[in-house]
Order: structure tokens, then sequence, then C-alpha cells
């Protein structure tokens, strides 16, 4: 076993600090991984806070992960020394039930997160990519594009692929309407894959100040949320509508924007939807509302390859671990444009 420099969390809301623990030896099917890079997503500080009350502790957050292939275990053919590589959202899953074998790891009753998982093989914790170094099969292990920036590619792996996962499942093609609900890290993703699978997209947004960067980012339209006249000039206008949003919020007058057979698209809000929908905007529109979470791993190396051919990244600013503290203040007041990405050199530092 190696030890393992990491930033975890000790106990409820704790700011992650140094901390080290014993990784696991390789097994045969194993890639070791130098981190380079680590995308911070709204994720983690859920899990730091316990919002969701399934948080272990310590924690060590971190599924946005990008890094050098430092050692292979025996039966790895698809990576060597030195491969530039990606871990998401995923380490482990059943890989026999019919999720697994339709590459839907994501929705198999057994997965195992990258954080606060335990290990099927040896019961361990699972820790992320506040770390130094990781090792996980080579199964849940992505190639990351010559082409593409590797810490501007790390929030693909959880950001890109939530984003682009349901529009490719709901089949949005060219010269179709999409919109967009929000321009966070999420939101900004969904308008440059809507744009670049040919959509005409609009983003709905309560911020003045975010119309250039929306149109900067590929929307073709902005529409104020909280303008009415706006709203009602929308009404009825959209094949489809990715609403990114985490918090919870009024979804009627989106859906209202859709026409007949629109698609509502939901990924970002995991609450009681408050208030309720009204039914009747779904039925006399023949309207659907459909969830979606990340991607399974083929689905996820497929949006790699077309952010390579589309010259597709996230926006980010880079951050130095040791003011992990400074960035969730940041988040938290949506203060960021539009993805931290920490250097994970600096933990070395």
């Amino acid at each position: 076993m190696k030890t393992t420099r990491a930033y975890a969390s000790q106990s409820r809301g704790k700011t992650p600090a140094p901390w080290q623990y014993e990784a696991r030896e390789p097994r045969a099917d194993d890639v070791e991984i130098e981190i380079l890079y680590c995308g911070i997503c709204h994720t983690d500080i859920h899990f730091v806070d316990d919002d969701w009350g399934m948080t272990q502790y310590p924690v060590v957050p971190g599924h946005e992960i990008v890094g050098r292939v430092l050692s292979v275990g025996s039966e790895v053919k698809r990576f060597k020394k030195g491969d530039i590589v990606g871990v998401g959202c995923l380490v482990d899953s059943c890989r026999e039930c019919a999720c697994c074998e339709k590459g839907l790891e994501q929705y198999c009753a057994s997965t195992v997160f990258t954080y606060n998982g335990v290990d099927r093989h040896d019961g361990r914790p699972t820790y992320g990519g506040y770390s130094e170094r990781m090792v996980v099969s080579d199964r849940f292990v992505l190639r990351i594009p010559g082409g593409l920036d590797p810490a501007a590619s790390a929030p693909l792996l959880c950001a890109g692929i939530t984003t682009y996962s349901p529009l490719k499942f709901a089949g949005v093609k060219r010269g179709e309407r999409v919109g967009v609900v929000g321009m966070g890290g999420l939101g900004h993703m969904g308008i440059k894959f809507a744009k670049a699978l040919g959509a005409e997209v609009t983003l709905f947004t309560r911020s003045e100040s975010k119309v250039a960067e929306a149109k900067r980012n590929g929307a073709d339209h902005v529409v104020i949320s909280t303008d009415e006249g706006q709203m009602e000039r929308a009404a009825g206008s959209l094949n489809y509508i990715l609403d990114t949003v985490p918090n919870e919020h009024d979804f009627n007058p989106y859906i209202n924007c859709l026409a007949v057979d629109g698609k509502y698209l939901l990924v970002g809000q995991l609450t009681p939807i408050n208030p309720p929908i009204q039914a009747i905007s779904l039925i006399m529109g023949r309207r659907s509302l459909m969830g979606s979470v990340i991607g399974g791993l083929p689905e996820t190396q497929e949006m790699l390859d077309f952010c390579a051919e589309h010259g597709i990244v996230c926006d980010i600013e880079m951050l130095d671990i040791r003011d992990i503290g400074k960035a969730y203040e940041r988040i938290k007041r949506s203060d960021v444009r539009y993805r931290f990405v920490i250097d994970m050199a600096t933990i070395r530092a």
C-alpha cells in the first residue's frame, strides 16, 4: 500500500484539509493514476456538508479527474504508462445487470461512486480526486483525446456528461430549438452541446449580466425569466428544455415554453418539486418530463471524443488546493465562471 496525500473533510461542514490514507494495492485490471487536475462539483460541497444525509467521514471529494497513468495491471490492454486519462463519478458497478450490459453503469443498483462509496472487493471506502493518486479498474478509466486541454477537460467528466447524455437520448437534431435553464457549470455546457448538435439555443436566466456570456458560449437568444413579457413571447416555442438549476424552483413557466410534444429534461434539482407541476400543461401539449444522471462509460467516452471533434471544453478557473475553502464559498455565491479546477501539483507544495 502507498501512503497517499489528500484533502479530506473529517466531519459535517468541515472544509477539506490535508490528510493521508493508504491506497489499496493495484489488482490485475487496475490502472494507477497520478492525478493532475480535479474539478470541483457542487456535489462535493453537498457531501462535505452532508446535505443528503449519506456522507461517511472522512470524505475525500472529487469526481472530475484527469491524470497520467503511472502503471497498469497485467490484464490491462487499453492503457499504458504515460497516457492521459480521466475518471468520472463511477469507479465500479456489478458489471452483470441489464444496465451494465447496456453500458448504463450509472443506473446499476450496485454502482460504486468515486468517493463516499465502498469497494466491492475489499470493503474499503473509496476516496476521490482531491488526492495525489488513485487506483481504478480500467473499465472505469477514460481516454482523454489529445486535442483537449487536460485541465479544462476535467469538468467534462461530470458537468459535461450530465448535459450531453440527456440531449443525445432525447434525440436533439439539427434545426430544432433547445432551451437551457440556468447559466452555471452545467448550463454553459448545455449551451455548447446543444449548439454543436445543430440546435437553435435559447438561454433562460434571471441575470442580465449573463446575456453576453451566453451568446459567447453559443446561445442564439436569451430570455430573462423574471420578465413576464419575454416569457410570454417564448411560450410554445421550444422542442426541448434542459433544466440545470440545482435549487428548488418553479418548473411551470418553463414547461409553458415547450411546443407540442416538447420534452423537459431535468438534470439539476434533486429535491421534491415545489410548487407542483401543473399536469394540464403536460396533458394539453403532449409534453413529457424526463430525468437524467451523468452517463455510462461508453457514452462518456463518446462525449469526450465529440468534444475533441468540436473543440468543446469547460470554462474554468484554476485553483491552488490550499484555497479550497475560499472556492467553496464562491461556489455557494455562484461566483465562478464556470468551474474551479484544482491544480493537483499544489497538494505537494
